[in-house]
């Protein structure tokens, strides 16, 4: 691996959780710290205020495993992926920016959030979900089984934009399930995790 140590012989490293994506910390490596890093799989930084190697946990316990190494298009910085146990920064977060480390679906789990909010504010009068959340979870269950047969007829048909819309409205209703049953689209996905081998 060529790697463009600047001036002072270090490399920025961005460290990622693998899992989430989350960019968790930013630090710098020099040689040695670049080094250990690769022989023992455990995020070394060279320490630029204590003017040392330090291995991220070596006091708190909250390592960061290596999972993967990549260097850029200029061979100037370093992508870490890391499996981490516990938070990362030393404020106790679960990155340096505060923001949590959970695993995003996108606008998914937007969706997932408004479905949420829909039902604590339960204005029926006002919101399809919080109305359909009121009629009970065999009325959800019974929109959920409705849009399943609505995909296969369409999908059976020509027309892209029926199917297309089908297949939203069943999504969008199973969340509505998952979340009546007590579930996240999370759990669905670490089932279909264990499951792959």
């Amino acid at each position: 691996m060529k790697i463009k140590y600047n001036s002072e012989g270090l490399i920025p490293a961005i460290i990622q959780d693998v899992t989430s994506k989350t960019v968790l910390m930013l630090g710098y490596m020099n040689e040695d710290a670049l080094n250990k890093t690769l022989s023992t799989n455990l995020v070394t930084f060279y320490s630029r205020s204590k003017q040392r190697l330090w291995t991220k946990g070596e006091e708190s316990g909250n390592i960061l495993n290596l999972i993967e190494l990549k260097n850029d298009c200029d061979n100037d910085t370093l992508l870490i992926k890391v499996k981490p146990q516990g938070p990362t920064c030393h404020t106790g977060t679960d990155n340096c920016w505060g923001e949590s480390n959970s695993e995003s679906y996108g606008f998914l789990s937007e969706l997932e959030t408004v479905i949420s909010s829909r039902v604590e504010a339960g204005d029926d009068s006002k919101s399809y979900v919080a109305s359909l959340f009121k009629k009970g979870i065999n009325k959800i269950a019974q929109k959920v089984g409705e849009e399943a047969v609505e995909v296969v007829i369409e999908a059976k048909d020509n027309n892209d934009e029926l199917f297309l819309n089908e297949s939203a409205d069943l999504l969008f209703h199973y969340l509505m399930l998952l979340q009546a049953k007590g579930y996240k689209l999370s759990d669905v996905v670490d089932v279909l995790k264990s499951r792959h081998k």
